[in-house]
């Protein structure tokens, strides 16, 4: 689209905004806009449509279709509503849960969602204070609901938020319920279509009992009570950054046994401005790092922390010379897979039938562990509705064993379908006990996997791009890298392509082309060289960006390999920001 063209279709849709359907507030701002001379900031909000990603809809706050705000949280929720209506016709009430996180606006699009719903005749479970993701997905499927929503942007920065939509399994909406969601969505084209005149008979507020509820159902997947006992005033530092966590985390720690859980203060404060971090990222050492330092000055042994909606987990444990260094999401998952499988094998609850699901991204070691335990291994796409489809798919005829990808998501119980930083605390403070047991640190535990598993390194790299420009550079870097793949990375071969926009891969081999099974396209495009290393390459469903997933194997045969091993796998992958050009 010519620049001019953009700008006229741009007004349009401004100008609509000006109706007397929106408030006087909103009507301002957009008028604002554009009288501005530089029309850049009237681009970047009204050029595109907010989407549902991986993550759902997410997007910085503010007036404009590609912003969010009470008109497009409530299209949102108008259309969902239309659609559950239908799917759902001879069920009266339907039924919804309605979450949120500690994020500037995150309570007021919950309760015009609220009204909106309610004002379509549906009836609204709505928490009366914030609550970590895991939960709405809980309480949806412990309520009998046909659906929910929670109102979070996860661990993007303050300016966001965000719109995660649920169906009756508790689950993130995958086709068809999301193509046909949006559907109903687009159909609305104005505000005036969307009733927020609530009807407050059909609102239910949710408390301390589902909290309850939910703990407990937590504690009966505990494998090492008496591990838990035994070292139950093991030091545990806990920080929320800010988010749902700040109770509940500290109560399950608590229901499961251990009694001594350090607090950090400045980050038990909840608020949307996150005022301790740059950003509230479990995955960023700055995040994490007044906690560290709280584990320094009190003795504690583990390092805990959730991100804002409670649905991934952070971890630092202390090195062989008493540092303390942060685990990656594959690490943390790592450890959760390892534990789970052979303490669940050895409490025979597998019947044979054990499955493990990771996301293709994530790291291989998994692949390792699963098969010498004989359990069967699911690779799906990233975003955790993939890993929730499967295990809906199996349900009934396959043992649940846990579930994870490398972006510090993990989901140790089958109750909830969506990831549990919640549960996953648990279990990781719980590993620390059964690892105490044995004599050995966390860290000791997981270089023992990598011994007996083989070492990999893993490395996360991000390109942002920004905006309709940022948009368009990344589509032309996926097409650069799909129309002239690398011969060679790293100093081996490249042996497979596989391109999962195409649902094809490529044997440079023996030239054959493969049909790659998986339930839908995604663009992503993976090279797997000889020595099987591993890259894989996606934009971002959730955020402006375009990310590069590095993983390096490297054959060792004892713990004290793994230094050496650590040098060559980091020189690998600068050889490999250099063959992508990401350097």
């Amino acid at each position: 689209m010519e620049y001019k063209d953009l700008l006229n279709m741009v007004k349009n849709k401004a100008q609509g905004w000006l109706s007397e359907s929106y408030d006087t507030e909103t009507r301002a701002q957009v008028q604002a806009l554009l009288h501005k001379e530089d029309p850049s900031d009237l681009i970047e909000a009204f050029y595109k449509d907010l989407e549902f990603g991986t993550g759902g809809l997410r997007g910085i706050m503010g007036v404009g279709t590609n912003r969010m705000n009470i008109y497009t949280v409530g299209a949102a929720t108008q259309g969902f509503a239309n659609y559950l209506k239908k799917e759902f016709e001879n069920v009266n009430p339907v039924k919804v849960v309605i979450g949120y996180d500690c994020r500037n606006n995150s309570r007021r699009f919950a309760e015009v969602s609220a009204d909106i719903f309610s004002a379509n005749g549906v009836k609204v479970y709505l928490f009366d204070a914030l609550r970590p993701t895991p939960e709405i997905s809980y309480a949806i499927r412990s309520l009998g609901c046909q659906g929910g929503i929670i109102l979070t942007a996860s661990h993007n920065p303050k300016e966001y938020n965000g719109y995660k939509a649920y169906w009756k399994d508790g689950a993130q909406m995958i086709a068809p319920h999301d193509r046909n969601t949006i559907a109903e969505v687009n159909k609305i084209r104005s505000a005036s279509e969307i009733r927020f005149d609530g009807n407050k008979a059909l609102i239910e507020l949710l408390g301390e009992d589902l909290d309850r509820q939910y703990i407990g159902a937590l504690t009966g997947i505990s494998l090492s009570p008496e591990a838990i006992r035994r070292h139950r005033d093991m030091k545990i530092v806990y920080t929320p950054i800010h988010g749902t966590g700040v109770h509940i985390v500290p109560e399950t720690l608590k229901a499961f046994g251990f009694r001594h859980i350090i607090h950090v203060p400045e980050q038990d404060v909840v608020s949307g401005d996150f005022p301790s971090v740059a950003s509230p990222n479990p995955e960023d050492a700055a995040a994490l790092a007044l906690a560290v330092e709280k584990a320094k000055e009190t003795g504690a042994e583990l390092v805990l922390a959730t991100d804002p909606d409670g649905d991934r987990v952070g971890v630092a444990v202390q090195n062989n010379a008493s540092e303390w260094i942060l685990l990656n999401g594959h690490q943390t998952a790592l450890l959760l897979v390892y534990y789970l499988v052979t303490q669940r094998g050895a409490a025979g609850q597998m019947q044979g039938k054990g499955y493990i699901v990771k996301t293709i991204v994530t790291t291989e070691v998994i692949r390792s562990i699963a098969e010498s335990h004989g359990v069967e291994i699911y690779d799906v796409y990233t975003g955790f509705k993939w890993i929730a489809d499967r295990i809906q798919k199996n349900e009934g005829k396959k043992v649940y064993l846990g579930g994870g990808e490398e972006s510090y998501g993990f989901l140790c119980e089958d109750f909830v379908r969506d990831k549990d930083g919640v549960s996953a605390c648990a279990i990781l403070a719980e590993i620390a006990a059964w690892a105490k047991d044995r004599g050995q640190t966390v860290f000791q535990l997981l270089q023992t996997i990598y011994a007996t598993y083989g070492y990999s390194r893993e490395a996360g790299l991000s390109v942002v791009k920004k905006g309709k420009s940022g948009a368009e550079a990344i589509e032309a870097m996926m097409k650069n890298y799909r129309d002239n793949p690398p011969l060679e990375i790293a100093g081996s071969k490249v042996a497979f392509i596989y391109d999962y926009a195409r649902l094809q891969g490529y044997s440079c081999l023996d030239k054959e082309v493969l049909t790659l099974d998986m339930p839908t396209t995604s663009n992503v495009l993976q090279y797997l060289t000889e020595d099987k290393t591993k890259i894989s390459i996606r934009p971002s469903g959730t955020e402006p960006k375009i990310k590069f997933y590095c993983e390096v194997h490297l054959p060792i045969h004892g713990v004290e390999e793994i230094p050496e091993a650590e040098r060559i796998a980091g020189e690998k992958i600068e050889q490999i920001k250099v063959a992508l050009g990401i350097s």
